[in-house]
């Protein structure tokens, strides 16, 4: 008998099966990994002087899905589904253009890791939501990292955020 796994994962079948061959499982929480990168960010200044904002939602983001190489299998829905490196060190020296993007949306940024095929940064804010900048602009993916997963992952078209 087929059973839809849907009802008892937390992400849809194709986004779920991307996530567990990257090694993602429920419960996964790498704390010490996550404090890393926190204070390694902490700690970078650019030249400028701009530095990089560190908050819980950031953190939590780490701590369960920092490392993963997320490699989708299979046609997006509405574009090409992305390669991640859920890394948040890919945005280390890119704290001006995240301060930019917070103060543009009234809101502190951090960086979650990057779109390795297009070099998208990807970036999350102090209430959770996700996004993408890249050269064509920036983009929403979601409300949450588990719906930017998605977005990213099952190939939905994100929305490109206009300021003003």
């Amino acid at each position: 008998m087929h059973t839809d796994r849907t009802s008892t994962t937390r992400f849809a079948v194709p986004v779920d099966a991307t996530l567990r061959a990257a090694g993602w499982q429920p419960g996964r929480w790498d704390i010490k990994q996550a404090e890393i990168w926190a204070d390694t960010l902490r700690d970078h200044t650019s030249p400028a002087g701009h530095r990089h904002a560190v908050f819980p939602a950031a953190v939590e983001a780490w701590a369960e899905f920092g490392g993963l190489h997320l490699s989708p299998t299979g046609p997006g829905r509405q574009v090409a589904p992305a390669t991640l490196h859920l890394d948040p060190l890919h945005g280390l020296h890119m704290a001006r253009t995240l301060g930019d993007l917070g103060r543009a949306l009234d809101t502190e940024v951090s960086p979650l890791g990057t779109e390795t095929d297009t070099q998208a940064l990807l970036a999350i804010d102090l209430q959770g939501r996700v996004y993408a900048l890249d050269h064509t602009g920036d983009w929403y993916l979601g409300p949450t990292v588990d719906h930017a997963l998605t977005t990213l992952v099952a190939g939905t078209q994100p929305t490109r955020l206009t300021t003003g």
